[in-house]
């Protein structure tokens, strides 16, 4: 489990750590396990459990042996850094899946499983950050420069300037990314129709998405939904 590529860790019955996997130590900028087994206890965490709002989903596990799922988290990561949960601010702010797996002994919890699916990871320039989360969760909606600016308390110039030269592209070119991302997955979904896929994200198929479509993927979105098995 140790070279498991998904953070892992696995609680007693109590609650306290008792196995964490190089991968959980590598994403929170933990060096050593020594710092978190036998020391970090899950179910008297304030963040995970009232800030993450996760307590009901904790406490059925390891009291009642529920497997708990919670999607899309945005963990707190200063909180955690002042707990001592991870270490010096491995990034700014992040988007998980967190699932809990209780290991039974008859009807009783003696272990559960902790698994951290990392769906998304803001790092560099706080700014920066504050804007690709934004254009995240701002992707169906037409492209406002204005708005994105406002969401990094900056003002257009400068944000364009920032976010380039820290992520490579304008961010024009990350929303356009993401919606095509979005549009990939939507055409990956055989129940729906080009058109459907399309209508799902916002956008006309016979629009100018079709032609970004084919910029980016190297194909048109017909061409894509044939080359799906």
């Amino acid at each position: 489990m140790d070279l498991f590529p998904i953070p892992v860790e696995v609680f007693a019955a109590d609650g306290m750590a008792v196995f964490v996997n190089k991968a959980t130590l590598e994403l929170n900028k933990v060096p050593d396990v020594s710092l978190i087994v036998g020391k970090y206890n899950l179910l008297t965490d304030p963040v995970c459990n009232d800030q993450m709002g996760m307590r009901d989903g904790i406490q059925k596990a390891f009291f009642r042996g529920e497997p708990m799922a919670a999607y899309a988290v945005d963990a707190p990561v200063q909180d955690m850094v002042d707990r001592g949960i991870i270490g010096e601010k491995p990034f700014e702010k992040s988007l998980m899946d967190f699932h809990l797996y209780p290991i039974m002994n008859g009807k009783k919890p003696v272990f559960v499983v902790f698994i951290c699916v990392v769906k998304k990871l803001y790092r560099g320039r706080p700014e920066v950050a504050r804007a690709e989360e934004y254009i995240d969760s701002h992707w169906k909606e037409k492209f406002n420069p204005q708005a994105l600016a406002r969401s990094a308390d900056m003002s257009v110039s400068p944000l364009y300037i920032l976010f380039r030269k820290h992520t490579g592209m304008t961010p024009g070119d990350y929303y356009r990314k993401c919606k095509v991302d979005h549009l990939r997955e939507a055409l990956a979904d055989k129940s729906l129709s080009v058109k459907e896929a399309f209508a799902a994200c916002g956008e006309d198929s016979r629009g100018a998405y079709a032609k970004i479509f084919k910029k980016l993927t190297g194909m048109s979105p017909v061409q894509f939904r044939a080359c799906l098995k």
